[in-house]
């Protein structure tokens, strides 16, 4: 059997050499330093890299934790002005009210003051419709000065107007028949015409007075709006005291009298404060 020539002969001695060769040239890339400084620009940009996304973490989060408190503390700075601004409004308003208080009870006095009555100042602190007389509570009685049947009188909107009359009394505390009430009667006038009539409540604020037994001919001459005082006839209301206006005119050709609707110049429904007169007192004065 004949051996195979190989196409080229592996000689020790060259492969010997070349690996002498490869492992010099190493050393000597070595020995010159150009791999190290390789190696330090590498380790130098790899720890930059890495210094610089730390350093954005921790920016990050510490904007982060930054920015949180100071919403929180913006949070707490809009909720202190929130109140700050409640208490000025609610001052404001207090204010407000004191002014209009104080203007109200400067008119009171004004009005009192030009009364030539005795006249006890009240406040209304409750009502009953459903009472007897469609009671009106004021805060003063016996104790104050207050008897049965003294006309009350009120001023409201610039204007003075009849309010009832004292039915009970107690110590501390009166009752008082509004006009408005079905059992009440005043004796009363038109202003300008000067027929007489007898003014009578509905039972209800809501309803219109009624004044009856007005003369027939007075027809023609009266009108829608003109204002009806007490007559003062029978002493029970002094004269003069507005009542209301007349609102509307009915009456039959059968009948010898005409009725008028008559709207109260006190606003029932705001009303607050009241003059309780003393007729007495201006008896004595006169005697």
């Amino acid at each position: 059997m004949q051996k195979r020539n190989l196409p080229f002969k592996f000689h020790l001695e060259s492969f010997m050499l070349a690996i002498y060769l490869l492992f010099s040239g190493i050393l000597l890339a070595f020995s010159s330093g150009g791999f190290i400084v390789n190696f330090r620009d590498i380790g130098f940009s790899i720890m930059s890299g890495a210094q610089r996304g730390v350093y954005s973490v921790s920016a990050f989060c510490t904007g982060t934790v930054t920015a949180i408190s100071e919403l929180s503390e913006l949070k707490q700075k809009y909720a202190d002005l929130q109140r700050k601004l409640e208490d000025y409004e609610l001052l404001q308003r207090s204010n407000a009210d004191i002014r209009l208080e104080n203007e109200h009870l400067r008119q009171l006095l004004g009005f009192t003051e030009q009364l030539t009555v005795k006249n006890i100042p009240a406040e209304i602190i409750g009502r009953d419709p459903n009472n007897l007389y469609s009671a009106i509570t004021l805060n003063r009685g016996a104790r104050h000065g207050i008897k049965k049947n003294m006309p009350v009188i009120s001023f409201q909107d610039g204007n003075t107007g009849l309010v009832g009359k004292v039915v009970q009394v107690g110590r501390s505390t009166c009752l008082v028949m509004p006009v408005y009430d079905y059992q009440c009667f005043v004796s009363s006038r038109l202003e300008t015409t000067r027929y007489d009539g007898l003014i009578n409540g509905q039972g209800s604020d809501e309803l219109p007075l009624v004044m009856k037994y007005v003369k027939k001919r007075a027809r023609e001459e009266i009108k829608i709006g003109d204002r009806i005082m007490t007559s003062g006839e029978n002493r029970n209301y002094p004269g003069n005291i507005p009542v209301g206006l007349v609102s509307g005119i009915r009456g039959l050709d059968y009948e010898t009298s005409l009725e008028l609707d008559v709207v109260p110049v006190i606003d029932f429904s705001r009303l607050e404060d009241v003059f309780v007169l003393d007729m007495e007192s201006q008896s004595g004065d006169r005697e």
